[in-house]
């Protein structure tokens, strides 16, 4: 079974006792290197793949990690594998311990001249997909030494534990071991295509979008922003709600949906004023305002590849007039 591993619920105040001695498999790096693979994956035959074993090898690396520690690491079962609750709180520590190893090599990789190595980077899969990913080319050809993963989720991917080195977020960060630096203000505005506007009509106030077809980001998943459904509610007295011609659990998703002219949508003007193929609807009403941040754990304050991005995107953001 493919994927992240299933775990049991943690048990009440259970521990794991691991005494130090001759052949005990908690300092076999290796044994760790897989076990934690094994976990991330879900089978042993994804694991051996990642790790460019074979499935009876990986099995049997396993086999030896639980009887050093005497102690059951997974259920084994025909739909796949299930961490114990010793071998979910192995997976904490071991996780935990390799994010920081891979910091360490992070840093230790950087050239004191030159910024390198690995920069992994998260945000919105809207604002990555339209904002960053069209500004990387030049990013990477000024610094071509630096290798960056994006990685795009509407999901916070969790810095301290090194799912990624940055983020740009567009809600403040909440932990206190973050730093934070503004970014740019993210203004929304209705936008659609002059196919719709040209077989439903240019509505002319903020009451013709009861008649007219709304496509919003729902709540069936919790949106990335606060206040993403606004379109349903501007102009509406009684705490009454229009209701949504369509819904899509995604912001990129509601811009394609708008443009192919499924209805009227609320976007992001780094979005919706940098297409062609839309038109700005009652530009005199705006959306909430959004601030975006760049986020980045304290212990890479001193990181050059994070420096160089960071000096990057603002210089972008001044030249967009953002």
């Amino acid at each position: 079974m493919a994927g992240p591993i299933r775990k049991d619920p943690p048990g009440e105040g259970m521990t794991l006792t691991i005494r130090p001695g001759p052949g005990t498999g908690i300092m076999d790096w290796d044994k760790l290197r897989i076990f934690h693979a094994v976990a991330e994956a879900g089978s042993f035959t994804h694991a051996g793949d990642m790790l460019n074993l074979s499935q009876s090898a990986v099995s049997r690396q396993i086999s030896a990690l639980e009887a050093s520690l005497k102690v059951p690491l997974f259920h084994r079962h025909a739909r796949g594998l299930i961490l114990t609750e010793q071998g979910e709180l192995l997976y904490r520590t071991v996780h935990e311990v390799f994010g920081k190893l891979a910091m360490t090599a992070a840093r230790l990789a950087e050239s004191k001249d030159r910024p390198r190595g690995q920069l992994k980077i998260t945000t919105t899969v809207a604002f990555g997909s339209t904002w960053i990913a069209p500004r990387m080319r030049e990013f990477m050809e000024v610094f071509p030494e630096i290798e960056v993963r994006l990685i795009l989720s509407d999901t916070e991917l969790d810095l301290s534990m090194r799912e990624a080195d940055v983020a740009v977020r567009l809600t403040p960060p909440r932990q206190a071991d973050l730093i934070q630096r503004h970014l740019m203000t993210v203004r929304l505005h209705i936008y659609a295509a002059p196919a719709y506007i040209k077989k439903h009509g240019m509505p002319q106030s903020v009451e013709d979008l009861d008649h007219h077809r709304l496509v919003v980001y729902g709540e069936d998943i919790r949106p990335p922003v606060p206040d993403a459904n606004w379109l349903l509610r501007v102009g509406v007295a009684d705490n009454r709600a229009r209701r949504p011609a369509l819904t899509v659990n995604n912001v990129y998703g509601i811009l394609r949906a708008v443009q192919s002219g499924a209805g009227l949508g609320a976007l992001p003007e780094f979005m919706g004023d940098s297409l062609s193929d839309l038109v700005q609807v009652l530009p005199e009403l705006e959306g909430p305002h959004l601030d975006a941040y760049f986020v980045y754990p304290e212990e890479l304050r001193s990181s050059k590849r994070i420096q160089v991005f960071r000096d990057f995107l603002l210089r972008k953001v001044a030249e967009s007039g953002m």
